[in-house]
């Protein structure tokens, strides 16, 4: 596994679940294209996986 993550939102979020919208909030990610990088830990990975349509991930 890498160190960190790079994720970046590309699929506004304002039509998803709420739930969702609460989940990419909580990466970091407020406006479409930001970019964050994360450590890459199980916790990360289920939070990107729940939100995986609307985000692009990489391992740095």
């Amino acid at each position: 596994m890498a160190e960190k993550l790079k994720v970046t939102l590309v699929k506004s979020p304002i039509g998803a679940v709420p739930k969702q919208r609460k989940t990419v909030e909580a990466l970091g990610l407020s406006k479409l294209h930001k970019t964050v990088e994360l450590p890459d830990n199980d916790a990360v990975r289920g939070m990107i996986w729940h939100v995986k349509h609307l985000v692009k991930v990489e391992e740095v």
